[in-house]
């Protein structure tokens, strides 16, 4: 019945050829990967010198980063055979099959040697051995022994190269990550701004832009996003250019793809009262106000009362470049921006009125004070410690297998500090709302007039200046003083279609 034969498939042309071309904003792992093609094209080259190819490559990431692609594009440079499995497809309901699979698999391999295995997903079939709850000899732990044996056992595969992918190697059992099984482990990481432009590029070679379209501007605005996230927003937009029955796409449609992608799409048909929607003009604006005036924080980018995604409304604030750490100072002051909210809704409506709206406010910041006592150690109370807590053992659940690493006296301090921190930071908050009463209440009311406000028309409404709107309701002059300056044309866009090329007579 063909149970033990191996599901990998052969990838030929028709599935299309990818090379390094499509390949964009990882150009450490590229170049890593770049010697494997090199000794598929050449091995003597390094023979010659004593050298061996690395028997199996290790993508490390998160998802969407092009782990897949990239080792697509390794075989579409080297030009051989490229058999691509996924670590779910060794594992069925009967016994013995996996091994078998494993075995089938290499076996192809020798034939059409040299090649490349992808084994896609590997920590479905690469997870720790013995840590079942069972302790017995499952089936997952045959297929990997057989992986194993495989990949680096009596019988030299000379010519086979695995590469796999994961986004959890912690998970993976030692013996598959030493070296003679994966000698390289590459981490394919989220790009930094130059990558995410490159990446940008690739996506928009079949896209019609408009001249206004910048996408550096938009690698800038789009901190942590994978390339997969870039994908999809060039897409987006291209969808929302089709709807709105352009030729080309302009940035106003960049702009408002990022908003769908970053906050979720806009729920305008969400019924809310006056009396609902002052509640959350007022909570936005404290938030909006705090984030303006505390010590050190990101840049204001938009801020918004029309319902998305599961939020009512809704502060975004954009970094004005990658960032690899965070300072005391800049956790202190978020603590105080999630308080925002709460403190304008008592301020202005009274205690009694004070809604569940920040809710999700007030986990987030219960979370990032209890990471800055237990494992940065910013606590003066427990010192430079790392407590902990809940440490997860990934194979029991997550319930079952979490172990208090911590007295009880010491877990009453833990959260006396946690809750000294978050009340800090809610006093921050109410003692700016205070002094800012009056910027408080004029964005609360521009935020009712106009719904939605970018960073520089909050700054302008602040000044005196209320922001200007052409008939669409859109903003005539760009933000350019949010985290992500938008580059629209300054003129009014009556004529939005004049853009498209016409059809000749």
């Amino acid at each position: 019945m063909g149970f033990g034969k191996s599901k990998a498939k052969l990838l030929t042309e028709a599935h299309g050829r990818v090379t390094f071309e499509d390949v964009a904003g990882i150009d450490e792992a590229k170049e890593d990967l770049q010697e494997v093609v090199e000794f598929l094209r050449d091995p003597q080259k390094f023979q010659r010198l004593g050298g061996r190819i690395p028997r199996g490559v290790l993508l490390v990431g998160p998802p969407g980063t092009g782990k897949t692609l990239t080792a697509r594009a390794v075989a579409g440079e080297a030009n051989v055979p490229f058999f691509t499995i996924s670590g779910s497809d060794f594992v069925e309901m009967f016994v013995g099959v996996g091994a078998s699979r494993v075995r089938d698999m290499f076996e192809q391999a020798k034939k059409n040697a040299p090649c490349i295995i992808f084994i896609d997903e590997i920590d479905a079939v690469g997870r720790h051995r013995g840590a079942g709850l069972g302790g017995g000899n499952d089936e997952r732990e045959q297929t990997l022994n057989q992986l194993l044996v495989e990949m680096d056992g009596f019988e030299a595969n000379e010519g086979i190269i695995i590469i796999a992918a994961t986004n959890r190697p912690d998970v993976l059992d030692p013996a598959l990550l030493r070296p003679g099984r994966f000698d390289r482990q590459i981490v394919v990481p989220n790009p930094d701004v130059t990558g995410r432009e490159k990446i940008l590029r690739v996506h928009v070679r079949k896209v019609p832009l408009a001249p206004d379209v910048d996408l550096k501007v938009i690698a800038r605005g789009t901190p942590g996003f994978s390339g997969a996230d870039l994908m999809n927003l060039v897409n987006e937009a291209a969808l929302l250019a089709a709807r709105r029955g352009k030729r080309i796409v302009t940035m106003r449609e960049f702009e408002d793809a990022k908003d769908k992608v970053m906050m979720g799409a806009e729920r305008r048909t969400l019924v809310m009262t006056d009396d609902e929607k002052r509640l959350t003009a007022y909570h936005e604006a404290g938030h909006a106000i705090v984030a303006l005036n505390v010590p050190a924080t990101d840049p204001v980018h938009k801020a918004t009362i029309i319902p998305r995604g599961r939020a009512l409304g809704m502060v975004m604030q954009l970094p004005e470049r990658d960032k690899l750490s965070m300072s005391f100072e800049q956790m202190t002051s978020r603590l105080a921006i999630m308080m925002g909210g709460r403190i304008a809704e008592e301020m202005i409506f009274g205690p009694e009125k004070v809604t569940s709206g920040a809710q999700s406010d007030i986990e987030q910041a219960t979370r990032l004070a209890r990471m800055m006592v237990t494992k940065w150690g910013f606590s003066p109370e427990l010192g430079t410690v790392a407590y902990g807590e809940n440490q997860d053992e990934v194979f029991l659940g997550m319930q079952m297998g979490r172990q208090q690493n911590v007295s009880e006296a010491t877990a009453q301090k833990i959260d006396s500090e946690v809750r000294r921190l978050v009340e800090t930071g809610l006093n921050d908050a109410r003692r700016i709302l205070t002094e800012k009463r009056e910027d408080l209440e004029a964005l609360a009311r521009g935020l009712l007039e106009y719904e939605t406000l970018t960073g520089e028309e909050i700054r302008n409404l602040l000044g005196g200046q209320p922001p200007v709107r052409d008939a669409g309701g859109d903003p005539v002059t760009p933000a350019r003083g949010s985290a992500v300056p938008t580059t629209r044309p300054g003129r009014p866009r009556e004529n939005d279609g004049g853009m498209e090329p016409q059809p000749q007579a």
